[in-house]
């Protein structure tokens, strides 16, 4: 959405569709959920929007909790199936790449991937529906999901937030290029936390992490 478009929307149509993207993301559908709560987080900053960026964060925080579990429902009731008709759906984000990258987290990280997944874009897609087909239980996937979803929402809210407040007060003449300044920083500070998290998952060539075939390279296998 453009600018306009979103100082167009009421806040409760913003809490709404912040909701809904992070929500639909979660559940495993590539959406922009992280540019859609970053640009309502930068609108709560600025007061003639009368956006709460407590309801911004509330609203976030739901939608990735219940996106997530019915990715983790989806996932557990029809494990390798739904992993193919996303592949063949969204080929450009999961590929076998994109699989083998989630399965390494899983495998080295267990649960935490749930926690750290939320701030990466290929994991936030992937984890709900990959927890379920490798069965993690359901009580831990929740108390991961719950927790990760709190630090992303409520840290990236808090920060762009203040970004923006600051930003406001240097560029006052200039406040749209304070917003879009605040949204790159945001922006590139992210991109660079999530290439170092890939690059700690590098494994050399490796497609599995432990040396058997990844879900996806056994569900092609299965398939010949």
């Amino acid at each position: 959405m453009h600018v306009d478009q979103w100082l167009a929307l009421p806040p409760l149509a913003v809490y709404v569709v912040v909701g809904v993207v992070v929500g639909v993301e979660s559940l495993g559908v590539p959406l922009p959920g992280e540019i859609v709560l970053v640009g309502a987080a930068l609108l709560s900053s600025r007061p003639e929007m009368a956006i709460s960026p407590v309801w911004v964060a509330l609203a976030a925080l739901v939608g990735a909790v219940v996106g997530d579990s019915i990715g983790y429902g989806l996932g557990h009731r029809y494990g390798r199936r739904l992993l193919d008709l996303l592949s063949r759906r969204f080929p450009r984000h999961f590929g076998p790449t994109h699989l083998a990258l989630a399965e390494r987290a899983f495998a080295r990280w267990g649960m935490l991937t749930v926690v750290v997944g939320r701030f990466i874009a290929i994991l936030r897609i992937f984890a709900g529906p990959l927890a379920g087909v490798l069965r993690m239980p359901y009580r831990r996937f929740l108390a991961a999901n719950v927790l990760g979803g709190l630090l992303w929402t409520v840290g990236t809210v808090t920060a762009v937030y203040f970004l923006g407040i600051v930003a406001e007060q240097w560029l006052k003449r200039f406040s749209y290029v304070g917003l879009a300044v605040a949204l790159v920083l945001g922006l590139v500070v992210g991109r660079v936390v999530r290439r170092r998290l890939v690059a700690a998952l590098s494994d050399d060539g490796d497609p599995s992490p432990t040396g058997r075939p990844t879900i996806g390279e056994a569900s092609a296998e299965g398939g010949s």
